[in-house]
């Protein structure tokens, strides 16, 4: 196929891909109560061959052909990276500072116990032939199974609290406080599982120290570097000015070399992106940024994203009774491990069982983390394509279980005893 051709190719894969994943996405706003996103992770499975290429192969075959693949690649690399940029943007870290403690125990729970799970249950895993990666361990298949297990999704955490107007409350700020410990930690163990995978030992210490090395400089270095540009992004902002065409093109470049950086030393683009975000200073810059850049990010590239890893994504792989079994001991897993750990811990740290809950509820929500994390695992070649099927459907199942498990468990009692008018106008 041509260059020509393959961006003839392009510009129809990217409207069927907007197309499909606004309905699909309006669909699950209007008869699910889905936030957008959501609808948009299902649509990526469907434009992929669980449906679409099962319906009409040879059609599906020539708008996502196998050399146009690459693109779509890069496009979702760029879109998934830029996306956790801007999650960094939103990151407070007065939620570590003000709720460490309380959070302690909810966020230890919630990962040791799916790392425990993951230990006892990864041997049976490793015995069903195209799970994972021949060159997977037992120590590399742990380690990335407890990560997925034990990932929250964030950003959709924070999106159901402000939504549901928890963001003061106690439920809200200690959910966030465990939330971003766990997504944390649950990166950095991937960040070693990326740096010792394929690779001998003399590599894997490079990564690990160059990793180190990289959000030492980040942290401690960057955010004196950039606050020439946040005192400029306050003097327009104050004149009325727009963000300036020159601010905006250093931050990307900053955030080009960010991901560059960390892809290279043997991490992942995700991981410069996400830091960069974390440690921009705040105030008019982070602000005006996240303007600018949010709605092409979400309404372009991620839905690219979404539709990679749905490309991925064969459901009809799970078309046996050994198959259905792993599928549904992994989310049964991973439901009881987050769920119920998260609930246990709030409850013995003297949370009523109600927030104990509704936290339990927010926690087990996987989203668009568990994707990035699961799509890391399979271009390294941890995991092979029937556990990546079997993994994204968890993290669909359980992302649809959280609102409306979080409304029942906390959201209708709390109307009922008249105790959160914030959720009853928000609701």
């Amino acid at each position: 196929m041509s260059v020509t051709q393959l961006s003839v190719v392009f510009f129809l894969q990217m409207f069927v891909i907007l197309a499909t994943c606004r309905v699909v996405g309006w669909l699950g706003q209007r008869y699910l109560m889905q936030p957008q996103v959501v609808g948009e992770m299902i649509a990526g499975v469907l434009l992929g061959p669980s449906l679409f290429g099962l319906l009409a192969p040879e059609l599906q075959q020539q708008i996502f052909p196998a050399e146009a693949k690459g693109i779509l690649y890069v496009g979702a690399q760029f879109g998934v990276g830029l996306y956790m940029f801007l999650v960094g943007l939103g990151f407070r870290s007065e939620h570590f500072k003000a709720n460490a403690h309380r959070a302690a125990a909810v966020s230890i729970s919630g990962m040791a116990v799916p790392f425990v799970v993951a230990f006892i249950g990864t041997p049976w895993l490793m015995s069903v032939p195209g799970l994972f990666s021949s060159d997977a361990t037992r120590f590399h298949a742990t380690l990335f199974m407890g990560a997925a297990i034990a990932i929250t999704a964030f950003p959709m955490l924070a999106r159901i609290i402000h939504e549901r107007g928890l963001s003061q409350t106690h439920l809200g700020t200690l959910a966030l406080s465990a939330g971003a410990i766990d997504d944390a930690a649950a990166w950095c163990v991937l960040a070693v599982v990326l740096a010792s995978f394929g690779a001998g030992s003399g590599i894997a210490i490079t990564a690990i120290g160059g990793g180190i090395a990289f959000a030492a400089v980040m942290i401690f270095i960057m955010p004196h570097v950039l606050k020439g540009l946040a005192r400029r992004a306050e003097r327009e902002a104050a004149t009325g000015k727009p963000l300036s065409p020159t601010v905006l093109a250093i931050t990307l470049m900053v955030f080009m070399l960010s991901a560059y950086t960390a892809d290279a030393i043997g991490l992942h683009a995700v991981f410069g992106g996400f830091l960069l975000g974390a440690i921009m200073p705040r105030g008019a810059l982070t602000e005006r940024i996240r303007a600018q850049l949010e709605p092409f990010t979400v309404v372009l590239l991620l839905p690219m994203f979404f539709t990679y890893s749905g490309l991925n994504t064969q459901l009809t792989m799970v078309n046996s009774a050994s198959m259905l079994l792993v599928a549904l001991v992994v989310l049964g897993a991973s439901v009881l491990a987050k769920f119920g750990a998260c609930w246990a811990a709030a409850r013995i740290s003297g949370q009523d069982n109600r927030t104990a809950l509704g936290i339990g509820a927010l926690m087990n929500s996987r989203g668009l983390m568990e994707l990035i994390i699961i799509n890391i695992g399979l271009q390294a070649g941890v995991i092979g394509t029937a556990l990546f099927s079997i993994l994204v459907l968890m993290a669909i199942v359980t992302t649809l279980m959280a609102s409306p498990v979080f409304e029942w468990v906390y959201g209708r009692r709390a109307r009922a005893s008249g105790e959160l008018e914030a959720f009853e106008s928000a609701s």
